[in-house]
């Protein structure tokens, strides 16, 4: 493998973890955000994003000397046989996707650009704007330049991004010509990983549609989780039975509370604002949306059927990261419930082992945040399971027992068993099963 000089343009999660794997496997690797309080933090070797690994791997690649970060745009782009587009391209208030930062990033390359020079864009953008960012370089360009453009979507799943770098089950590489194609094979090639090689709007187009399809797949389980609720079935065994279908799989068919993050409700929606652009009704996506939507709030309406009011009651809020191993908030179904929560007069202590920090910014003022899974419980009403975090699965319902004034749970994701539920003095609700009520039910009926 040749050792390539390769500029990365934006330091967020995907620049970040694709700067430190390319490093990893012997590149020369100069990362550039404009922040430049950032760019001190990760040349100090400290990770500004929790993600396990990310920061050991960061200290080792920069030890090598195969990695630097800059705020300089141009003389790391000056030299770059390669530059990776990685800026933040989030939504619109119509759903639509912000190309700001990208076309920003464009510029800077037009203005330092010499020669032959492979763009690759790692952003998720709608389809034809790998084509548009080729055109604008050209036409803006200083100097003499050859640009190939090359489509290169990612699918890191956060709290699993360098396992899915280094392991992941395809590359996909779209270029319209063979230069910027066979240039990136070959940076990828010590990876060992199958290339799907398509033209450049497929591979754009494939990126959101896989996306689509893996929330289609969870908003279907948790309507068929919420039928199983009222026909007293279990969606756990439902479930089961239907992974096993070699057609079908068992990711994402996991019950729960709904998707969030940083993808998916983006993605789903930009494709949305793509297909209202070519006038065709995407009837499907529309649905897999309102689910969704709807999913979130599912567990305080669980509550307001419970207790009738909420107004006084101390509620603990267990797990505020969209996910486990990240402390990632964007679009956390932890956020409306503390919004709903603090609308209705509950009194909400919440709990994150990773993410506290982070969610100080974003949840309302009046709710308590802390580390301590323990102080969240202590003499609360009921508790919320919001996010499946290992520390959350691994607590004994015991605890719950010895903490709270009244130990009822209402499980957003389903982190307990029926059966170890039923063990416990507690009154335990789920998604797609049935209630457990080892509590006196007459003593907590009204509040």
């Amino acid at each position: 493998m040749k050792k390539r000089e390769i500029a990365i343009v934006g330091a967020g999660y995907v620049g970040l973890v694709t700067a430190v794997a390319l490093a990893k496997i012997g590149h020369h690797v100069t990362c550039i955000d404009v922040d430049k309080r950032k760019i001190d933090v990760l040349q100090a070797g400290q990770s500004p994003i929790y993600e396990p690994g990310l920061e050991a791997l960061l200290r080792q690649t920069l030890d090598r000397k195969n990695l630097s970060f800059t705020s300089d745009h141009h003389d790391a782009l000056i030299t770059a046989e390669l530059i990776f587009l990685a800026v933040g391209t989030p939504s619109k208030k119509d759903g639509s996707v912000d190309l700001t930062y990208l076309l920003e990033a464009a510029k800077a390359i037009s203005y330092a650009a010499t020669g032959e020079v492979v763009v690759v864009t790692k952003s998720t953008v709608p389809v034809g704007t790998s084509e548009m960012v080729k055109n604008y370089i050209e036409e803006h360009a200083l100097h003499e330049v050859n640009i190939h453009v090359v489509s290169n979507p990612e699918f890191l799943r956060e709290g699993q991004a360098l396992h899915d770098t280094f392991h992941a089950e395809r590359i996909v590489i779209g270029a319209n010509d063979e230069y910027g194609a066979n240039l990136l094979m070959e940076v990828y090639e010590a990876f060992n990983i199958n290339i799907i090689r398509t033209d450049l709007r497929s591979a754009e187009m494939i990126k959101y549609a896989s996306n689509a399809f893996l929330a289609t797949k969870i908003s279907f389980i948790n309507e068929i989780a919420n039928i199983c609720e009222k026909l007293n079935a279990n969606i756990d065994d439902v479930a089961k039975g239907m992974g096993s279908d070699s057609r079908i799989g068992h990711q994402f068919l996991k019950a729960g509370i709904g998707y969030g993050g940083s993808c998916f409700p983006k993605d789903t929606n930009a494709l949305m604002q793509i297909a209202g652009h070519l006038s065709h009704e995407f009837e499907l996506l529309k649905s897999v949306i309102h689910v969704n939507n709807r999913q979130q709030a599912l567990l305080f309406e669980k509550a307001i059927d419970r207790f009738r009011h909420l107004k006084g009651m101390k509620v603990a809020l267990l797990g505020l990261a969209f996910k486990p191993n990240t402390d990632d908030m964007r679009e956390s179904p932890a956020l409306t419930l503390a919004d709903k929560l603090v609308k209705e007069g509950a009194e909400v202590t919440a709990f994150d082992p990773i993410a506290y920090e982070k969610a100080r910014a974003v949840l309302p003022k009046e709710v308590a945040v802390t580390s301590d899974i323990r102080q969240a419980l202590y003499h609360a009403d009921f508790a919320f399971i919001v996010t499946d975090w290992d520390v959350i699965k691994e607590l004994s319902l015991s605890i719950y027992e010895k903490f709270m004034k009244s130990p009822v749970i209402f499980d957003g994701r389903n982190c307990y068993t029926l059966d170890q539920a039923s063990k416990y003095e507690i009154e335990y609700h789920s998604i797609g099963r049935q209630s457990v009520r080892n509590l006196l039910v007459e003593a907590l009926s009204t509040h």
